[in-house]
């Protein structure tokens, strides 16, 4: 069965962000390092983990921070925040903050429902009854109206400030942000919702099988579903896990297939109550990769590919990955460079 040509015109790419639990400023100096080297690469974005209570970026929106002093183009990304775990104005007060100083190339990412770990976190972050704490859709809405840049109170509702009397709302204001904002859908009800609520959509190689075993056909239901809720002019990101080896050397090699292999097994049915479904991870050749990639029903029909990147690899495989992945594989996909000198970082 032949599928219609792919024509990605943006590429990025997601980076777990791994440290040693002994040094944590060497690997968190590395993730900063290797979002300079996807610039200089001509990545168009550059996505971090948020992650809890492991060896990995724990605040995305202080890492970011750092990272606009570090670079000058590529867009910078979070996918995705944990917003259960959030307070929805401070969060958006620091995410302002971030796009800022980034000269609005922040895209942030979040995800809704009770977050991973809540049994340990819950009590820690929280005051009082954490179990009834507010984890819905709801959150992120009330995130989103923080960055409109609306005033808060009516016409006569002023502070007092060092600058005189004032109109309150939330500062910094960051003019396009609300436009940035992309939610983790892997379900019909949150591709629906995420749609119906005008955020952009990021899908990945996880899914919820809904009526089917076939990860293909869960993930292309979802994305029609988010087009047809109100998507329909909205940027949405497809991420594959892929691990090219054209210029690794054969223990490298061995290495990736392996790591693949001990992967596959979970992709052979639905996984757990919830019935998750992962893709398997693309590994090999840039031309095997690529005829995997030609033969995905989903890819045709984005603009933007996210290379995600393992957990489990160094950085200089990492930057191994990267460099194949731009060089041999991104053209063949229809993605043409961008000369970093005239990139715009609107």
């Amino acid at each position: 069965m032949s599928h219609p040509t792919p024509s990605i015109r943006h590429i990025g790419f997601l980076t777990p962000g791994n440290y040693p639990d002994e040094d944590p400023l060497a690997g968190l100096e590395q993730t900063l390092q290797l979002l300079e080297h996807g610039e200089q690469k001509g990545f168009d974005s550059a996505w971090v983990r948020q992650r809890h209570l492991e060896p990995g970026i724990s605040s995305a929106s202080a890492f970011l921070a750092a990272a606009t002093q570090r670079t000058r183009t590529i867009e910078l990304g979070t996918a995705v925040i944990p917003i259960g775990y959030e307070s929805p104005y401070r969060l958006a007060e620091d995410l302002a903050t971030v796009d800022v100083l980034s000269r609005g190339r922040l895209n942030i990412g979040l995800s809704a429902g009770r977050p991973l770990h809540a049994d340990l976190i819950g009590p820690l972050a929280f005051d009082g009854d954490w179990e009834s704490h507010d984890f819905s859709h709801q959150r992120v809405l009330r995130f989103a109206n923080n960055l409109r840049g609306t005033y808060i109170g009516d016409q006569k509702t002023v502070i007092k400030t060092p600058f005189g009397p004032q109109r309150p709302r939330l500062q910094p204001y960051a003019k396009g942000l609300i436009d940035r904002i992309w939610y983790g859908g892997g379900s019909l009800r949150s591709a629906e919702w995420a749609g119906r609520s005008g955020f952009n959509l990021l899908i990945g190689n996880v899914t919820t099988g809904e009526e089917t075993d076939d990860f293909f056909v869960a993930q292309s239901r979802q994305l029609k579903t988010y087009r047809a809720s109100g998507g329909e002019e909205r940027r949405v990101a497809l991420g594959r896990v892929i691990v090219p080896f054209d210029s690794a050397d054969s223990l490298t090699r061995k290495r990736y297939t392996d790591y693949a292999a001990g992967r596959h097994e979970r992709t052979l049915s639905p996984q757990g109550d919830r019935r998750t479904l992962f893709d398997r991870d693309i590994v090999g050749t840039s031309d095997e990769i690529l005829e995997r990639l030609f033969a995905d029903p989903i890819l045709p029909y984005v603009s933007e590919f996210r290379l995600e990147l393992p957990y489990e690899f160094q950085d200089e495989e990492y930057r191994q990955i990267l460099h194949d992945f731009v060089t041999s594989i991104a053209p063949e996909l229809g993605w043409k460079a961008t000369p970093v000198l005239r990139r715009s970082a609107s």
